[in-house]
């Protein structure tokens, strides 16, 4: 994965989630009304600091920042479908954690050891009467590039 794109390497890294199988496909910037779908939306690529050496090398601090959104079923007014997407949320931002604080994320930079990748403000975004419910989750990795 080292020569992928950041796109290709978090879709790839997404559906290593072991309860990926829920959602039978991952896309790029859309998603279908359907439940067992995602979309991946990337947000682009801010720099978070600059710093030069005094041999004129720069060290840049970036971050990387997408949006999961995941369809999933919801009757309305129904709890315990709303339960198991709530837990099936919480339970993606806990793996990316793990797998960020192990160093079993992908890399996204030059310094491997200074990388993290978090999801977080994992939330219901919308839900209709027809039994389907939208979540999503913000995901960032944070990553040194060397020039």
């Amino acid at each position: 994965m080292a020569d992928s794109t950041a796109l290709e390497k978090m879709r790839a890294f997404i559906a290593t989630f072991p309860d990926w199988d829920v959602l039978s496909q991952l896309t790029i910037d859309y998603t279908d009304k359907v439940p067992d779908c995602a979309g991946l939306f990337p947000n682009g690529l801010v720099e978070v600091s600059r710093n030069y050496d005094i041999l004129g090398n720069a060290s840049v601090t970036n971050q990387y920042n997408f949006a999961l959104y995941t369809v999933m079923e919801k009757a309305p007014n129904e709890d315990a479908g709303a339960t198991d997407n709530a837990e099936w949320t919480l339970a993606f931002q806990q793996w990316v954690q793990a797998m960020s604080t192990t160093h079993r994320a992908p890399t996204f930079g030059d310094e491997p050891l200074a990388e993290r990748m978090t999801a977080q403000n994992g939330a219901i975004y919308s839900a209709d009467d027809e039994g389907t419910a939208v979540y999503v989750i913000q995901l960032s990795v944070t990553f040194v590039k060397n020039y």
